[in-house]
């Protein structure tokens, strides 16, 4: 449990990020708003990939393929049937569960861990992404768009907005995000898993069910990842396999909680607070200066992760909590 004497520095740290943030978008330009919901899409996310790998243990190298079920399903019910997101957004959630119980249900039923049950999640995100290449009704390798609504046409319901509109919705997610992730942490879930993550046969031996566990975890992660999915969908008002399903994007996905402190509260919101305006800025920076490098952002976060292993192997958020002296 969090010490009372630590707990009013917590919240008033809380508020003294929280009051500006809603305020911000008053002040705001239109690309900064934009470099923000990427900030909190990045963020929520990565609290969904801290439960898996943080709380209970579990590699999982392909989180993107609950984000593109979530996009998909949601964005395919819109186009064919007139069906508002906001419920399409439970049958995406229904559709990313089911995958993650199938492939929760083959892992751990069948006891493969550690890297291999990462290269079973790579496995299931790669064979989505092909299949997504030659369904007709998502629009193939080609895409699918969404038509962009008339200023005047626009409702919230079917998530029809601007960056204002996404900033809120995306912000409210990263705070959902963080409060599931506090709530488990302070109760007998958040310390079956951590007993489960920290030594199974001893956890197993006191009684606790690894299986089911396991299986909560991953189902609860999943439903996570794909809520940022729909966001996504209707964001961008495009989707593409190669973009949504793909390696390289669960990577990105996990590297906010790998640098701000895997197994904490804050860790994702602070790794997320750092890689994504830093990775805009040097994505501008080299579009300003003519250069030809279409990699050097994914060069920049693979330096900047070995540098955060080597000098902060717990991540940077334990550190400044300490220097806080929230810890």
């Amino acid at each position: 449990m969090i010490d009372q004497p630590v707990l009013p520095r917590i919240l008033l740290l809380a508020c003294c990020v929280l009051v500006p943030l809603l305020l911000l978008p008053i002040f705001a330009g239109r690309y900064l708003l934009t470099v923000l919901i990427l900030m909190f899409q990045f963020a929520f996310v990565g609290q969904a990939w801290n439960l898996m790998m943080g709380y209970a243990g579990q590699l999982s190298l392909g989180h993107a393929l609950y984000v593109g079920l979530g996009a998909y399903v949601p964005a395919v019910l819109w186009l064919q049937f007139g069906i508002s997101p906001l419920l399409g957004l439970f049958a995406g959630m229904a559709v990313a569960m089911l995958m993650a119980a199938v492939i929760g249900g083959l892992g751990f039923r069948f006891g493969i861990e550690g890297v291999y049950f990462a290269l079973l999640t790579i496995a299931f995100a790669e064979v989505t992404r092909v299949a997504f290449d030659h369904i007709a009704l998502t629009g193939g390798a080609g895409g699918l768009f969404l038509p962009v609504p008339a200023e005047e046409n626009a409702a919230w319901w079917r998530l029809d907005g601007g960056p204002v509109f996404f900033y809120y919705i995306t912000l409210g997610l990263a705070a959902a995000g963080t409060g599931i992730v506090a709530a488990i942490r302070h109760n007998r879930l958040g310390y079956i898993w951590r007993a489960m993550r920290d030594d199974p046969q001893a956890a197993q031996a006191l009684g606790i069910n690894l299986f089911r566990a396991r299986m909560l975890v991953i189902l609860l992660s999943a439903a996570m990842a794909s809520m940022a999915g729909v966001v996504n969908a209707f964001y961008y008002r495009n989707l593409f396999p190669s973009q949504s399903f793909d390696m390289a994007r669960s990577l990105e996905l996990i590297l906010a909680p790998i640098v701000g402190g895997l197994g904490t509260i804050m860790g994702p919101l602070v790794g997320a607070a750092l890689l994504t305006p830093a990775g805009e800025a040097l994505s501008a920076f080299v579009q300003a200066a003519g250069l030809d490098a279409p990699g050097v952002k994914a060069v920049a976060y693979g330096a900047l992760l070995m540098v955060i292993i080597y000098f902060k192997p717990d991540g940077i958020w334990p550190w400044v909590a300490r220097r806080l002296g929230l810890s």
